[in-house]
């Protein structure tokens, strides 16, 4: 099997994708990377296509035809993962909201057997986050609040979408049956790995928001949060999660 695999979605990365990738690729701990790109029309894509002449065998591309959502991005990155064999999956995002170095920390603690589902953590210690106003840090923060009391997870950042997953937990989940596509998609993943009784383990990251780029947060993607949430705990309730 090979090892590790990052997966990051993009969509109008082009100020981003080729830093992101090269401090991975800069990191101790070798791993591959994914891009999945839904055909940008600023040609992120295109970027990649030139890095991977440089970087052979370890990073690799899926074009996408449209825009279809963070989560839909998600479960193609995993399905290719585990038709590649990758022992460990992770999903990180492109614009440095996330730091490359924590990579290192998800993936021990999920290989020395600690957990099957690692999440770096904006509230496991405090509240973590840089550069974002306070009504995202109020909205962001009081969402896991709020998924806790629906689902009864004792999970301190249920939306992060930093994590590092072992093979076993993507390949118990019904990847064809993942619903949702913002917010409300990270949710369903530790959702479903907690309701099949995975271990979910969190650990503190620091969470800096974009410089570069346009974020792709949405009324909608809030709203389907909201209304997702409670969404899963009835389907859970009925056996049909």
């Amino acid at each position: 099997m090979n090892h590790g695999l990052v997966i990051i979605p993009t969509y109008n990365e082009i100020e981003n994708v080729e830093n992101i990738i090269r401090a991975v690729f800069s990191l101790k701990k070798q791993f591959h990377v994914l891009i999945v790109d839904d055909n940008s029309p600023d040609k992120t894509h295109e970027k990649v296509k030139q890095l991977q002449s440089e970087f052979p065998e370890k990073l690799f591309l899926e074009v996408r035809m449209k825009k279809a959502g963070l989560g839909t991005a998600y479960v193609h990155g995993f399905k290719w993962a585990l038709k590649h064999n990758y022992d460990y999956i992770f999903e990180m995002d492109a614009d440095f909201s996330h730091n490359p170095i924590d990579l290192e920390r998800l993936h021990e603690t999920c290989s020395s057997g600690e957990a099957d589902m690692v999440i770096g953590s904006r509230y496991v210690k405090g509240v973590n986050v840089v550069n974002w106003p306070l009504s995202r840090v109020l909205l962001s923060y009081f969402a896991s609040i709020y998924v806790k009391i629906i689902t009864g997870m004792k999970i301190h950042d249920a939306t992060a979408g930093f994590i590092c997953y072992n093979r076993k937990v993507l390949e118990t989940l019904k990847l064809n049956k993942i619903k949702f596509v913002g917010y409300a998609f990270q949710i369903e993943m530790k959702y479903r790995a907690f309701s099949r009784g995975f271990k979910i383990v969190e650990i503190p990251i620091i969470f800096t928001d974009r410089t570069k780029g346009v974020s792709k947060m949405s009324n909608a993607i809030i709203k389907e949060a909201v209304f997702g949430v409670i969404s899963l705990r009835i389907r859970k309730l009925f056996n049909c999660l």
